[in-house]
């Protein structure tokens, strides 16, 4: 064990030589404050160097202008703390002073955060998530350093991975099997990082080396709940309807994923509500719709399984609504018994002759199988193997032999009412919600600790590894939720990446689970998309003839949605992809894509468009979804806001600013107005306050002061 940050960068830097090839998890797992140290330490000497291998390099919010910088500022600090370690090469890579013995290679960035930044576009790695452990073996990986949980029990301390159980193991694994050295493995003790159990937990001897120093306490970086609009939410309302009871549930993360979720909660608990949100938003879920054949308008009787790369906020909520419940074991003659219907978790009166007949108990009781009938909870623990029938803890005995029907009934007896034990209803490969979910994650015990389990990306990203059947059998009726930025016509995706080259964030999951909705019967890929986009002041459409990068080829589509509805394009011709994406494109951009689709002889030339799609307007959204008892089932912030009433007052009037911006003649037509007009808003000093703007003694302090009221004033 190590006590201070500097002894670990010294030994470090002692095991792995004057070349450090550094693996460091993705996202919250990160230990800043070590990862800092190293940074300084060969930053100041040129005779070392560090190749950095990670992803999702998490770094708070920069303001691109002074109004930014004086809403955003205080609230960072409030948010985040004094005492969160930004990460010095994040800082370095954006202002281009990253030392040239030092590169940082990622395969996923934060959305945005590196466009135009050179040395990230440059030392990107394109790959999938379940390939990471696999690339990293070729590329000499001398030290892995990770911020891990630890809990002391009676005197023991356990050690989880946590937030991060992903890839770390299989990688070890791989440079084991390819006869590679050992990395030198440093787990960084943080306090108050969520402690997971299950397959997240590991012994001392999985690390080198353990970190504990007080430095390493600081907060953890936790994403501010954001708000959702009626966009987000009409894209939520189509997507909630493709989900069957009982099935499975991947999300990711950011507004469209937020909106999936507070639709789920909305279809079970008000479900009336439900269904009039859905017909005012026009969706279409009668007979042969996408909705009527995959989905369902009903709440959860049976409650869905969560197997997602990424666990966040919503399955929080999902869980806490008793949604998220369905629960999975790791056995598949159970497994398929409660697929079958011939049991459920509570055993019922005849439990013993349907797990007979079915092949899931019998026909004889050995060492193994009483092991395996006590780990999932058939037979109490302290239950022995006798030479001619089990012990049973009561003093009550059951034949080992259940070939007959006598002994399956007194089986029948002793199994009724027992309840099934180390079922999942969670599975994920990483951790990162808000302030609330870590808050929810410590606080999980009993049955709801033990449902939750973080594991390898190897696992939950795909279909191999030795247990494919029984992955299928836990996965059914998957329902992949995925965003992206773009899609053509025809049927791809643009997700990670512009057409010249420029990397928005990176591949990460989203093909693993495109591929694997194709491979498991019953399974779909849903990508999710708003229908346009505003950019430089100009609406453009995110639906596509073609674009110049692509994500998910057209050979692999399968669902869309955007706000005006679903597109399923599995199996179908060319010209019929095109029509089912026309329908949920938005109006104003139909008549150009139409046009190009003829030119290239893929739409017939007497199609004209029909007038039910020409309502495919974001006003017509708004508007519905705004209107009378509906307005308040859609609120801006329907999990609860980090920021103040004041902010909250201010977040609409800044936005329309933000927009009015990115065209200065309309800014400059808005600001004259301002002059003739001059604004009175009603505790507008407070507000004013907040920005500092109350008293401003330069022209720009004034002029934006001006601005401010004036959007305020709407």
């Amino acid at each position: 064990m190590l006590a201070s940050v500097d002894a670990c960068v010294a030994r470090i830097c002692g095991r792995a030589g004057p070349a450090l090839r550094v693996a460091a998890p993705l996202g919250l797992g990160k230990p800043n404050v070590l990862l800092n140290a190293v940074y300084r330490r060969v930053a100041g000497d040129a005779s070392l160097r560090l190749d950095l291998f990670t992803a999702l390099s998490l770094a708070r919010p920069q303001p691109a202008s002074d109004l930014e910088r004086r809403f955003v500022e205080p609230f960072l600090e409030r948010h985040f703390g004094a005492d969160y370690p930004d990460l010095l090469y994040v800082a370095a890579q954006k202002a281009g002073t990253l030392p040239a013995n030092v590169r940082i290679h990622e395969f996923y960035m934060q959305s945005g955060a590196m466009l135009g930044v050179e040395s990230a576009q440059r030392d990107y790695a394109s790959m999938n998530y379940t390939h990471v452990a696999r690339d990293l073996v070729d590329r000499g990986v001398n030290v892995i350093v990770q911020l891990i949980a630890a809990r002391e029990e009676a005197g023991r301390i356990r050690y989880s991975l946590a937030c991060n159980p992903d890839v770390t193991a299989d990688l070890l694994e791989r440079m084991h099997a390819a006869g590679a050295p050992r990395p030198y493995v440093v787990g960084v003790v943080h306090p108050d990082l969520p402690f997971v159990g299950n397959e997240a937990e590991v012994e001392a001897g999985f690390f080198d080396a353990l970190l504990f120093d007080q430095a390493n306490r600081h907060t953890l970086f936790a994403l501010p709940r954001a708000n959702i609009d009626p966009v987000e939410y009409a894209i939520g309302l189509h997507a909630s309807a493709l989900v069957r009871d009982g099935g499975t549930l991947q999300v990711g993360i950011g507004a469209l994923s937020d909106a999936l979720v507070h639709a789920l909660l909305l279809r079970q608990r008000d479900n009336a509500a439900y269904r009039t949100a859905l017909a005012a938003i026009g969706a279409q879920v009668g007979e042969g719709t996408p909705a009527a054949r995959l989905g369902s308008l009903d709440g959860f009787a049976t409650g869905l399984y969560g197997a997602s790369e990424m666990v966040m906020d919503g399955f929080m909520h999902l869980a806490r609504a008793g949604i998220l419940r369905r629960r999975v074991y790791d056995d598949h003659a159970l497994e398929q018994a409660l697929e079958d219907g011939s049991i459920d978790d509570v055993l019922h009166a005849h439990a013993a002759d349907a797990l007979y007949a079915c092949g899931a108990l019998g026909p004889f009781i050995d060492k193994a199988e009483l092991a395996r009938l006590i780990r999932f909870g058939l037979l109490p623990e302290g239950t022995q193997l006798g030479f001619t029938a089990l012990q049973l803890p009561d003093g009550g005995s059951l034949p080992l032999d259940l070939g007959n029907a006598d002994a399956r009934t007194q089986w029948n007896r002793a199994l009724a009412g027992r309840t099934l034990r180390e079922g999942y209803y969670l599975r994920g490969a990483f951790y990162l919600g808000s302030k609330e979910f870590y808050a929810w994650l410590r606080g999980l015990d009993g049955a709801d600790f033990d449902g939750l389990s973080m594991t390898r990306v190897s696992d939950i990203n795909q279909l191999y590894g030795g247990r494919e059947s029984l992955d299928a059998l836990q996965r059914r009726d998957a329902r992949f939720f995925n965003t992206c930025m773009m899609a053509t016509l025809l049927g791809a995706a643009t997700s990670d990446a512009l057409e010249n080259g420029q990397v928005v964030s990176g591949v990460g999951g989203q093909y693993n689970f495109v591929a694997m909705a194709h491979a498991l019967a019953g399974g779909r890929s849903i990508l999710l998309l708003r229908a346009t986009r505003e950019h430089r002041g100009r609406t453009e459409s995110n639906i596509l003839w073609n674009y110049g990068h692509t994500t998910i080829p057209r050979h692999l589509r399968d669902i869309y949605v955007t706000e005006y509805g679903s597109a399923d394009l599995r199996g179908k011709s060319d010209e019929d992809c095109i029509l089912a994406m026309l329908a949920i494109a938005d109006a104003r951009f139909q008549d150009g894509l139409v046009a190009q689709a003829k030119a290239a002889g893929k739409l017939r030339h007497d199609f004209e468009i029909p007038p039910a799609w020409r309502g495919n307007t974001g006003k017509n959204i708004a508007s519905a979804l705004r209107q009378g008892e509906l307005a308040s089932q859609f609120p801006a912030f329907p999990f609860g806001s980090d920021f103040s009433p004041a902010e909250l007052r201010l977040l609409p009037a800044l936005a329309r600013l933000k927009a009015l911006s990115a065209s200065k003649p309309k800014l400059a037509f808005f600001l004259l107005k301002s002059y003739l007009r001059p604004s009175r808003v009603a505790d507008g000093e407070p507000l004013m306050a907040r920005l500092n703007l109350n008293h401003p003694t330069t022209f720009a302090g004034k002029l934006t002061r001006r601005l401010v009221l004036a959007a305020l004033a709407g």
